[in-house]
């Protein structure tokens, strides 16, 4: 017997966080629109707002831009930038973010880059986690140092990333 859609245990898991509706919230009031470039994360933001109802009236996409190449000949980021820093920095996620808004042509950007293991990358530490979100106003990064194995530091990382967008969007 085929199950039907969100019946059973599986439900559950697939809800929205309160975090992600607060976002899609706060972006419907002022009519802005959202993009989201994602390195360490790997779709996990984007998945954590299109679990809200509605949020297609917000969400305009996401790039999953893992390589440094992708990042700067896709998103943007200034090749020398990454050259001269490495593609784990606040500056980085910054250009991700506005490299995201101007693609996709959305009001806000939500990037996350960092190192999520097994081991370090270009000296930068595993659980090294750099997040910013930019808006028509402002903009906020964060970096944080956490431990876990890698499926968990990317799952948090995805969950701070939309704490962020929820903070300063005042969702």
């Amino acid at each position: 017997m085929a199950s039907r859609a969100g019946s059973g245990s599986g439900a559950s898991a697939l809800a929205a966080s309160p975090a992600a509706v607060r976002v899609v919230a706060a972006l419907r009031r002022r009519s802005w629109t959202v993009a989201v470039a994602e390195s360490l994360t790997a779709g996990l933001v984007t998945d954590a707002l299109v679990r809200v109802p509605g949020a297609s009236a917000v969400l305009r996409g996401g790039v999953t831009a893992y390589a440094a190449d992708v990042k700067v000949g896709v998103l943007g980021v200034p090749g020398d930038l990454v050259a001269r820093d490495g593609v784990v920095t606040g500056h980085v996620a910054r250009a991700m973010a506005r490299g995201a808004c101007a693609l996709l042509h959305a009001d806000v950007g939500i990037a996350t880059t960092g190192v999520a293991g097994p081991g370090p990358a270009d000296g930068v530490p595993t659980g090294t986690v750099v997040l910013a979100v930019v808006w028509p106003d402002g903009e906020a990064t964060r970096t944080w140092r956490l431990a876990g194995l890698r499926p968990a530091l990317r799952a948090s990382a995805a969950s701070l990333a939309v704490a962020l967008a929820d903070g300063v969007l005042g969702g």
